[in-house]
């Protein structure tokens, strides 16, 4: 079995560009993937072929599974293809750290021995034939190159109606993000650096990439159907996704309690103006109807407060912690 140690410093960025030299990285995470992964393996390791075979990569590329604490037979069949095939390299998580830390950790992993590194999903869903455009936008100069969906044809009208509505929520809120780009991205090498800077533990990536600044661009590609399993991302998942993605970057959500709170203030203060001046003119009533809407109203709003505080408390609390964020248990080169 063939094993290579590729070293980071092999060419500048100039040389690797002028001689189509690039070592390319696909860093795969993976999830109780056990009935996919031999299909996906084997495309893109014939993505890989066809790339060497075109001389726009280097024969050292590679393939990175990350298997995040898998409870099938995941890791077996990461080891099985990495006996039968060098390109295919296994990398796996010490426990079940979620999907934006096991990517992360193959990034890191992928770094110390690509030029450049694309992140994709087990499922293929995403078009693997959009990484010949990614190279080719990596040659132009970009460090950072985004995927992003041509439309939402394949998915269901609600969740084609809640991502849209998610985005522009999230640009509403402040958050900066590419407009239906998932984590299917080319990085360079000096990109994945910068992004190693980072040291929270609430991640959310594609709020984090943008924030590198060097020069990106965006390929455009269609998204297919999962083509077997089951989706590692129900409803619940995603909601809680988010959410994460809103708090991790944006303190609007407090300011618009402070507002909110300030607004129900006036419009309180002119109901008990209303109030004393009716009360001159005999025009009260009496009765439980308002206020029990009152109080229902204000005690939802004041819950509503609370939970929006206390869940950035409890980000606060796991980012001081600064706890690992994930443990390397094997690696297969």
């Amino acid at each position: 079995m063939l094993t290579v140690r590729v070293s980071a410093k092999s060419f500048s960025r100039e040389e690797i560009v002028e001689q189509n030299q690039a070592i390319l990285y696909l860093v795969v995470p993976c999830y109780n993937e056990q009935e996919v992964l031999p299909v996906t393996a084997g495309k893109l390791t014939a993505k890989i072929d066809q790339l060497v075979k075109k001389s726009v990569i280097s024969d050292q590329s590679r393939i990175i599974f990350v298997d995040d604490g898998s409870k099938d037979l995941t890791w077996q069949v990461i080891t099985d293809e990495h006996g039968k095939n060098p390109v295919v390299q296994g990398y796996k998580l010490s426990r079940n750290r979620g999907h934006q830390n096991a990517l992360l950790a193959g990034l890191i992993k992928a770094k110390e021995y690509a030029d450049i590194i694309i992140s994709l999903d087990a499922d293929l869903q995403d078009d693997i034939d959009a990484v010949d455009a990614f190279i080719d936008k990596y040659y132009e100069g970009n460090d950072i190159v985004y995927g992003v969906r041509e439309s939402r044809k394949t998915d269901t009208a609600f969740k084609r109606g809640s991502a849209q509505l998610y985005y522009k929520f999230l640009h509403f809120m402040g958050v900066d993000i590419v407009y239906n780009h998932a984590d299917y991205r080319l990085m360079s090498r000096r990109a994945v650096e910068a992004l190693s800077q980072y040291d929270e533990v609430n991640l959310f990536l594609r709020g984090i990439v943008p924030l590198i600044g060097f020069k990106s661009d965006v390929v455009y590609y269609a998204r297919s159907e999962r083509f077997a399993g089951v989706s590692k991302y129900p409803l619940k998942k995603m909601l809680s996704f988010a959410f994460d993605g809103i708090t991790s970057f944006s303190i609007r959500p407090i300011r618009m309690i402070t507002f909110l709170g300030l607004f129900i203030s006036v419009i309180s203060m002119f109901l008990i103006l209303y109030i004393v001046i009716s009360s001159f003119f005999n025009r009260t009533v009496t009765g439980w109807n308002s206020i029990v809407c009152s109080l229902w109203l204000l005690g939802g709003l004041q819950l509503l407060a609370i939970g929006i505080v206390g869940e950035y408390i409890g980000k606060i609390y796991l980012e001081v912690k600064h706890r690992p964020r994930f443990f390397e248990d094997k690696y297969l080169k």
